[in-house]
């Protein structure tokens, strides 16, 4: 039995996405690549399983390119909210994920609004693999690249702040750190340029996948960050390579909510064949 999927993308950070309501689906590893594999399978960044729930409209299983499985992914979560409007008709939905229970909301056409919950800014909670302040962890890459912030969005997150994000070391810094053995579960990198108190420029090094278009979490992380050490206010534009998101650090309670658009690139199913470990 194949299983049916749509190749979606938030802001061209792009995902294949499994119906598996009615059928089981629980790719190994090597399964996970093939399909994320961008030559000889669908090609993404992420992979994601739209499943049943018994505490949400829906349950979701998220799946990097590397073939790991993780608990979340921003700019996926509001695809499968927008998919689940869809199909009910309604304006809200909520989705089970390995970070809770999101809620996705209507923002306009074609635009969601997910509520990520609230961050996490205690060490633990990264995890690290000791104890320190979360606003500027001792980590010094190089001169630059210094005392960066971590924040807890569901996944871990490590920002660090650079006068240019054009002139970022992505691809050099982003691997390094990832592995770096301060962070026992690895972490996503984002490199974050404050323009004003509401726009920052961000580019993101992810786990498990490396550098893409855009980081739903990441941008959150961003905001959660910079609003710490007092470099912006508790709303801003975050501008990634591959368009805009809304992110809002609410006061009243806490919660991240992160508003942008999803796309649908095309429908198809899954080959029936299992690949090559």
């Amino acid at each position: 039995m194949t299983l049916p999927f749509l190749k979606m993308n938030g802001l061209g950070n792009d995902f294949v996405v499994v119906a598996a309501d009615e059928a089981p689906f629980d790719p190994s590893p090597a399964e996970a690549r093939a399909i994320a594999d961008r030559t000889r399978g669908l090609g993404c960044d992420q992979l994601i399983a739209v499943t049943r729930s018994d505490r949400a409209d829906a349950g979701m299983r998220i799946w990097n390119a590397d073939g790991g499985e993780v608990d979340a992914c921003g700019n996926a979560t509001r695809c499968v909210g927008w998919l689940l409007m869809e199909a009910s008709g309604r304006d809200t939905a909520s989705i089970a994920t390995g970070a809770g229970v999101l809620l996705a909301s209507r923002a306009g056409q074609r635009m969601v609004t997910i509520d990520m919950g609230e961050p996490g800014l205690e060490w633990r909670d990264i995890p690290l693999a000791w104890e320190m302040d979360t606003r500027e962890i001792l980590l010094d890459v190089n001169e630059r690249l210094r005392a960066p912030g971590c924040v807890a969005m569901g996944n871990p997150h490590v920002v660090f702040f650079v006068p240019d994000v054009d002139q970022a070391p992505v691809n050099e810094i982003g691997p390094r750190v990832e592995h770096h053995w301060l962070f026992p579960e690895r972490t996503n990198v984002g490199f974050a340029q404050v323009v004003g108190p509401a726009h920052i420029r961000l580019k993101v090094w992810e786990r498990g996948v490396g550098q893409t278009r855009a980081c739903g979490t990441g941008a959150c992380a961003a905001l959660v960050a910079a609003h710490r050490r007092g470099l912006c206010g508790r709303a801003a534009v975050v501008e990634l390579d591959g368009g805009e998101l809304t992110i809002e650090w609410r006061e009243s309670d806490g919660h991240v909510l992160m508003t942008g658009p999803v796309a649908v690139e095309f429908a198809g199913h899954l080959p029936d064949r299992r690949p090559a470990a």
